[in-house]
């Protein structure tokens, strides 16, 4: 039992580690909520149960099987989060987790994200929950845009207000999220409303993941079409939430991004790398990606070529690199090459940025690819699911290493590794290359595989 200021919340003991699930942090987001600005939730009459996870934004997965398990939970409170903690914690540093799904989907009650190796390790994590799809992200007329990412900067307050009395340090925050989740964090370090909200940063396979308002207002005329009704508040309102995620689900086809944060509001008044150059500079900075992402299909017994085939003109470094899979080479332009570039426009910053990439190829994917590192970061190699993703004998000696400098990072330490500034030949920590030691220094390890001009453009 904790009595927090925002009332009594009962959770459960496992050994070590205490969890605390569904909290509401806001009202529901229902009815003449439902596309409006979240509403802090008021202090609880009585003892809240938070002994399961809550109601997720996700009722309906975007595909039949995904890499993460990613349950959906039925219920309408499901601005909700959760934190695990260790027993008797006191001023722990907080890491505030934000689950991927391209805006579109993916669930904070995944067993993926459970905090019990941080807890072990004296960090309390959160977990959130925040609207996603239409609800979330569509910019409506008379609808404040972003709402997913208000969803966030809300629970962001509610850990301010409300985390020490689980025994965490609200002015040790660290924000981190994997894939529209590590984009959510990128977008809200380029935003002046997030100030002063978290002290550190972590950027897991995100990039400028913002969506033009002109891409997405077409995407909901073909949306409301769909339906026979206007692409309006009160015509969206008008379809159930499960209903409308699936039809945005069949309307979007192969489209990667058809919603997502927007600029021009209050939250993100311009686009996002024009910000990331005014705002965020006093915020350490980890971010990464996986060698390849949605690329897929490289064989587990990487290919070897020189550097000088897998390298652009300029870049520096001895050694191998394994050879990426051929094609669009999506990875790069959307996910690698983010990265240096985002340590470009942070040049200026005073507190760091550094950059990691993930090189490890699963038996079961073929390749570093999208999602697989979250078990390594977590340190939760015996997860459901994780098997099925990563195969019988993942390396624990890799977990071991990537846990301890995110863990390292959330406590305040500075990486071992040099910060970077985006240009050829920085040093990226590179995780489980094929032949390399688990985790190496590579000088040069992250230049993008990819044309400036097409870096630029993402």
């Amino acid at each position: 039992m904790v009595r927090a200021p925002a009332g009594t919340v009962i959770g459960r003991r496992a050994g070590r580690v205490r969890r605390f699930l569904g909290i509401p942090y806001a009202e529901a987001p229902v009815g003449t909520r439902r596309f409006a600005p979240p509403v802090a939730r008021g202090r609880f009459a009585e003892p809240y149960d938070a002994s399961r996870h809550g109601p997720t934004a996700q009722a309906v997965p975007l595909s039949a099987t995904t890499t993460i398990p990613e349950p959906s939970v039925p219920g309408d409170d499901v601005l909700n989060l959760g934190v695990v903690a260790p027993v008797d914690a006191e001023h722990c540093p907080v890491l505030v987790w934000i689950h991927g799904g391209g805006f579109l989907a993916g669930s904070p009650a995944s067993p993926w994200y459970d905090g019990r190796s941080f807890a072990r390790d004296g960090v309390v994590t959160v977990t959130v929950g925040y609207r996603l799809g239409v609800d979330g992200f569509a910019p409506l007329d008379g609808v404040p845009a972003n709402l997913g990412l208000r969803d966030i900067l809300l629970a962001l307050d509610w850990v301010q207000e409300n985390i020490a009395a689980f025994g965490g340090d609200p002015g040790r925050v660290t924000l981190a999220g994997q894939s529209a989740g590590g984009a959510a964090v990128l977008a809200l370090l380029s935003s002046p409303a997030a100030r002063g909200r978290f002290e550190r940063a972590v950027s897991i396979s995100g990039g400028f993941f913002e969506v033009g308002r002109d891409t997405v207002h077409g995407f909901l005329e073909r949306l409301g079409g769909r339906f026979g009704g206007p692409a309006t508040r009160e015509g969206f309102s008008a379809i159930g939430v499960a209903q409308l995620q699936e039809a945005v689900r069949d309307v979007r086809g192969e489209e990667a991004l058809v919603l997502g944060p927007v600029t021009g509001d209050d939250i993100l008044p311009v686009p996002l790398a024009q910000g990331l150059t005014g705002h965020g500079l006093d915020v350490p900075l980890l971010l990464g990606a996986t060698g390849d992402e949605f690329d897929g299909g490289v064989p587990a017994e990487f290919t070897r070529v020189t550097d000088r085939t897998a390298r652009p003109a300029g870049a520096t470094g001895a050694g191998p690199r394994p050879a990426r899979a051929t094609g669009t080479r999506v990875t790069d332009t959307l996910f690698r090459a983010a990265c240096p570039r985002v340590a470009r426009l942070r040049r200026k910053a005073t507190a760091g940025t550094w950059l990691y990439s993930f090189e490890w190829p699963s038996p079961t994917t073929g390749g570093a690819t999208h999602c697989i590192d979250i078990p390594f970061f977590y340190d939760v190699l015996d997860a459901p699911g994780v098997r099925a993703a990563l195969g019988p004998q993942p390396p624990r000696e890799l977990a071991a290493l990537m846990h301890a400098d995110l863990v390292g990072f959330v406590h305040g330490r500075r990486p071992s590794w040099t910060p970077a500034t985006g240009e050829p030949g920085d040093t990226a920590r590179e995780y489980g290359r094929p032949g390399a030691a688990p985790a190496a220094d590579i000088t040069g390890g992250y230049d993008p595989v990819v044309p400036a001009a097409a870096a630029e453009a993402y």
